[in-house]
């Protein structure tokens, strides 16, 4: 276990970025195992998104072969071209004709606001998801055994690439958990909101309580740290809005699409927990739920139970992959944002 979404058994996580002279953005791409179900929930007020409609459990296709978090606002949304193009070139999709090669890959994708961290026009294209999905590696398109617990790069890479949090750097975090009855959920955030993500009279990350034992290194802030807070968290001159928090969570339980998408519901409480305001009309906030369906859920009255628990298990998670991607954030491009790390 490395307390990230591969975590989860047969998915890989692949970031693809340029931060040099005027360019701050990149992608990140989560590939997944055959048959997975997917679900997604919008809840902000300004979503750029891809094949979200396709995800709705009364429409034909049940599984998808990878999500896509991108930078570049809706031109971003060609990233998806290229982790297209990677997946056909490999078999995976949904079936269309006789021939092994004939398919269309499935693959939902959303957007964040960075536009602002780089020159106008360098913005993720196909070629992005293409090398996002080259970094993911091979095992999972190729239906082969993907090694669980890869580890996951965090920080100002990927789709976090040119992400702020409020008044902070934003960037890409990762955690996960094992539940008492077997199952694993593990949550991937590209942290990129309006609301800020810290207690602006201490600095400590609003959702720094839910960490595990030890996970975060974080103590009770002195009188001199409230005093760097303060100064660190003063609003930034020139800085214009950058918004929009994409996530995927992910669980081995074998989930309905609707089931997906409760999880999908719930992890949206994480994001209020851990960003304040949260869901607001200039963020487009979108939640993916993947179920890879290794580990059934046991039928009958304990059914609501465990999917309780996973639900409950995916809002904390994403909580804490929030913290996870501001502390390891460094800043970067022309606006001078601080660090929380």
């Amino acid at each position: 276990m490395v307390n990230a979404l591969t975590d989860v058994a047969g998915l890989a996580v692949g970031h693809h970025h340029r931060i040099e002279d005027g360019w701050a953005t990149g992608v990140t791409v989560v590939l997944t195992p055959p048959r997975t179900v997917c679900a997604v929930d919008v809840r902000g007020a300004a979503p750029g998104t891809r094949e979200t409609d396709l995800l709705d459990p009364a429409n034909l296709v049940q599984h998808v072969d990878a999500v896509v978090l991108s930078g570049g606002s809706a031109y971003g949304l060609a990233a998806a071209d290229g982790v297209v193009r990677w997946l056909a070139e490999r078999g995976r999709g949904f079936p269309v004709g006789p021939q092994p090669h004939q398919v269309v890959p499935i693959v939902p994708a959303a957007v964040l606001y960075d536009l602002p961290m780089s020159s106008w026009g360098n913005v993720p294209d196909a070629a992005f998801g293409y090398a996002a999905c080259e970094a993911a590696g091979g095992g999972v398109a190729a239906g082969s055994e993907v090694a669980e617990g890869s580890e996951v790069a965090e920080g100002s890479v990927g789709a976090g690439a040119g992400a702020t949090a409020g008044r902070l750097k934003g960037g890409v975090g990762t955690a996960s958990i094992v539940l008492d009855g077997g199952h694993t959920v593990g949550a991937l955030v590209a942290v990129n909101p309006s609301g800020d993500v810290v207690d602006l009279a201490t600095g400590v990350p609003f959702a720094a309580g839910l960490g595990l034992p030890g996970e975060f290194g974080l103590r009770e802030p002195s009188a001199a740290d409230v005093e760097a807070a303060a100064a660190r968290l003063a609003p930034v001159a020139g800085a214009a809005p950058f918004n929009t928090t994409l996530a995927v969570v992910a669980t081995d339980a074998a989930l309905t699409r609707s089931q997906c998408r409760r999880l999908a519901m719930a992890a949206h409480d994480g994001l209020a927990r851990a960003i304040r305001p949260a869901h607001t009309m200039f963020d487009g906030d979108a939640v993916f739920a993947l179920a890879t369906g290794a580990r059934p859920v046991a039928e009958g009255p304990t059914a609501p139970v465990v999917l309780s628990a996973l639900a409950a298990a995916a809002a904390d998670t994403f909580a804490r992959a929030v913290v996870h991607a501001v502390l390891a954030a460094t800043p970067v491009g022309p606006v001078a944002t601080p660090a929380a790390g």
